[in-house]
């Protein structure tokens, strides 16, 4: 069954009036004529058939029937700003949630975070540090970045950088008895591994370095700690460029020899299709590409 109710312009005027107990006030917050408010009233009064004002020495009063009236008008708008600046919030402002490989999260994006939250302080950065990916219908996460070969069917996705691979190591390896002048001096010294060494391998082949033995020296679960591992001198890690900047900058970590290589993987900004067109979503993926470009 339809349910028959006032116009909102109507009840917005006499929300508006009865809160200021003025028509000209209720005019200017409306950005209305007075005219136009006493005709919204007028309209109300017609549709409920009772008189909601009165004028009284001059001064403007709510009838019985305003009186009883008003405060429920006035709480049903209060509970639709609320209501709409919630939904508002979610998708315009509020908390976001960003997946990200732990790794890139402290050597790449924790550092520049501050300046998205001074360009947008309506927004409220979550970093949810993940080497997984991420399943947007049962995780509550509004974008990811991974470190992947960019295969993401169905989904929204940006490249945001290449990485590219080389030996780094502590600057006092560089000196000594057996110090590191060439790619073939590797086999004098310790090397850190993570959960694979296929970088290495890629890497030795590709500069045509052999008798190099990868199956010895420590190995780490994860490939922060293999690079923290080459700061404090204890061997020498396959570093990632992007990822060992501030190490490098810092001057903790060194590139012994000027060959690269670009790795088979990319630093990716992904999320569901609908995702990206949020507002909130939309701000973060802008940011992080204009930094980067």
């Amino acid at each position: 069954m339809r349910r028959k109710i006032p116009p909102l312009k109507s009840l917005r005027a006499f929300e508006a009036a009865g809160r200021h107990l003025s028509f000209t006030r209720a005019a200017d917050e409306l950005f209305v004529t007075q005219a136009a408010v006493s005709h919204q009233i007028k309209a109300l009064e017609d549709f409920l058939g009772i008189q909601l004002f009165i004028r009284r020495n001059r001064k403007l009063l709510l009838t019985d029937e305003g009186q009883n009236y008003w405060p429920r008008i006035r709480d049903i708008f209060e509970s639709l700003t609320a209501a709409t600046d919630q939904v508002r919030a979610t998708v315009a402002g509020g908390s976001l949630t960003v997946s990200v490989i732990p790794t890139f999260a402290t050597a790449w994006l924790i550092p520049r975070l501050m300046e998205f939250n001074r360009i947008h302080p309506d927004i409220d950065v979550r970093l949810k540090a993940s080497d997984d990916r991420v399943d947007f219908l049962q995780e509550d996460v509004d974008i990811a970045i991974y470190y992947e070969k960019g295969d993401y069917p169905g989904m929204h996705s940006v490249t945001l950088m290449n990485e590219h691979y080389t030996p780094l190591c502590s600057p006092s390896l560089l000196d000594g008895e057996k110090a590191l002048s060439k790619p073939e001096d590797l086999r004098f010294h310790t090397l850190l591994h993570d959960y694979d060494t296929s970088e290495w391998r890629r890497w030795l082949r590709h500069n045509g370095v052999k008798g190099i033995d990868l199956n010895s020296g420590p190995v780490f679960s994860h490939s922060s700690m293999v690079q923290q591992a080459a700061t404090y001198g204890q061997g020498i890690a396959m570093g990632h460029l992007v990822l060992s900047q501030p190490d490098i900058a810092a001057g903790r970590l060194v590139q012994p020899f000027p060959y690269k290589l670009e790795s088979e993987y990319s630093y990716d900004l992904v999320c569901p299709m609908e995702y990206a067109k949020r507002p909130k979503v939309k701000a973060f993926a802008d940011w992080i590409v204009g930094v980067i470009d």
